[in-house]
């Protein structure tokens, strides 16, 4: 059965709480058949993410902040340790400091410009870096973008040419990886009450505008963005690579 992840091992990075969209992703690899790794940000966030992770049943659960030196290169050889190999790699991490993001795109630092792409773009070419050898067989990396990296969505600000930046990558590391059989994705959900986005100003609204303008009127859910997730993770989406796959009820459609 090609929609099964019986067998397959995979990586879940930027699970926070229960609503995080990682959360709704890694719900459903497990519910596929897959066994998990799972992150966690720091001291200070494990005792949020570590029992999702134990309900998980995840064989790993291991730090990474991608803005600690080595962090990144210890949890993939880990993997290696423990798997020798992985199938596939979900990235669900975004940043960018408080006054860069609530200030004019014009007006941003290049302190926090340099970080908003190291956390949400620079890091996920990093694991793909680190994936790549661990991929023998092939496998599927993907990350989390939104619509605000194709048109401008009132106060998205800093993040729009960030996740602008994430989708160009992804395109890139198709083409790159696609001889080893490796398939890039960006899953762009609709707007999500998650931890990331409520540092987004008057989030609130961003949702009820893109509820009420959505073909369906209504918002996606985590674990609509989750089944997304597990297609593209296993052998039924071998024919895609290179895509932003859009999880939004149709609103990218209307804008």
């Amino acid at each position: 059965m090609k929609l099964s992840l019986h067998g397959k091992k995979g990586l879940v990075v930027g699970i926070a709480n229960d609503r995080s969209i990682a959360f709704g992703c890694a719900q459903a690899f497990r519910q596929a058949g897959a066994d998990l790794a799972v992150t966690y940000l720091n001291d200070k966030a494990r005792p949020y993410t570590e029992p999702l992770s134990a309900a998980l049943g995840a064989e790993l659960f291991l730090p990474c902040d991608v803005r600690e030196e080595g962090q990144v290169e210890a949890l993939f050889a880990a993997l290696a340790e423990r798997w020798g190999k992985l199938d596939f790699l979900l990235h669900s991490i975004a940043f960018a400091p408080r006054e860069d993001l609530h200030g004019r795109v014009t007006d941003c630092s290049r302190e926090g410009f340099d970080m908003a792409m190291n956390v949400s773009c620079h890091s996920f070419i990093r694991m793909a870096r680190h994936a790549e050898p661990l991929m023998k067989d092939g496998g599927a990396l993907m990350t989390m973008s939104y619509y605000g990296a194709e048109k401008v969505v009132d106060r998205y600000n800093l993040m729009g040419p960030v996740k602008a930046a994430l989708e160009a990558s992804v395109r890139y590391l198709a083409v790159e990886l696609g001889p080893k059989n490796i398939r890039v994705y960006a899953v762009s959900p609709g707007p999500l009450k998650t931890r990331a986005a409520s540092g987004i100003d008057r989030f609130d609204e961003l949702m009820d505008q893109a509820a009420a303008r959505a073909p369906n009127h209504a918002l996606v859910t985590i674990e609509q963005v989750g089944d997304v997730a597990a297609f593209l993770a296993s052998e039924a989406a071998a024919g895609m690579t290179g895509n932003v796959v859009y999880v939004d009820n149709g609103y990218n459609v209307v804008g």
